[in-house]
């Protein structure tokens, strides 16, 4: 239906009695003007990805529980050195299991995940020494730096003025451990408490390594897996792993002498 509004000029138009047409002229002749060609038409604005949601903050301690439920899992899933992929394949198995509808028996499959995990440990442990191996060559190479028969490559960060401790002596150290990647696994400095221990009750690297330091001095000490936690490695250190250690030696208590 037309608007009325729409339809008063054409009634006006009607009423008002036309006027009449000039005396035509005759047309001239032109020679049309070639058009402009068409500008192409805008390709429309790519429009920007919403930012992913932020995941929402745990406020419970059962939500931090659970979260920490997760958090094993993934450590225990760490031998099988998963892709993104497969780590999509495990989501989807709980998922899948939750409701009820499992596309596999896991009587079947289940006996299949030692022999996986065995597979895969091996896979892990020769990149890491791979890996390892040429971390401890560089660091080797590094001005300042000592490679010993045992493969531990140390270098003086501070030099201390004491004395220095033998392997039977207690000392009480500040220091940080490191993956030849950054990643850091335990801190003293981080718990702000300084660690004291028997020096002949720690790993090999450590027993060897402080033996050089006077108390007051700073190192550096890049572990071989040999004289560090072997191919077994730990929660948190992978199998085959070289490891660094930055050490304080605060303080040093003598053994007490044997009668």
């Amino acid at each position: 239906m037309r608007c009325p509004l729409l339809l008063l000029p054409v009634v006006l138009l009607a009423q008002t009695p036309a006027p009449k047409p000039p005396a035509a002229k005759p047309k001239s002749v032109t020679t049309p003007k070639p058009s402009a060609p068409k500008a192409p038409a805008a390709k429309p604005a790519v429009r920007p990805r919403p930012a992913a949601a932020k995941p929402a903050a745990l406020s419970t301690d059962e939500e931090k529980t659970i979260y920490a439920l997760g958090l094993a899992m993934q450590r225990s899933l760490g031998q099988f050195d998963l892709t993104p992929a497969e780590i999509d394949l495990v989501k989807r198995a709980i998922s899948d299991a939750a409701n009820g509808k499992p596309v596999i028996e896991l009587n079947e499959w289940g006996p299949k995940i030692d022999s996986l995990g065995k597979a895969r440990q091996s896979r892990v442990l020769d990149r890491e020494k791979a890996a390892s191996g040429a971390y401890l060559d560089k660091a080797a190479a590094e001005q300042g730096a000592e490679r010993t028969e045992s493969g531990l490559v140390y270098r003086i960060l501070q030099a201390g003025s004491g004395d220095r401790p033998k392997a039977t002596d207690t000392v009480k150290v500040h220091y940080r451990g490191t993956l030849i990647n950054g990643t850091e696994f335990d801190s003293s400095y981080k718990r702000n408490d300084p660690a004291q221990f028997a020096l002949n009750g720690v790993i090999k690297c450590w027993t060897e390594g402080l033996q050089k330091m006077q108390t007051g001095a700073k190192a550096r000490l890049v572990c071989p897996s040999d004289i560090a936690y072997g191919d077994r490695g730990r929660p948190s250190i992978p199998p085959g792993a070289a490891l660094i250690f930055e050490i304080e030696l605060l303080g040093i208590t003598p053994a007490p002498a044997q009668p």
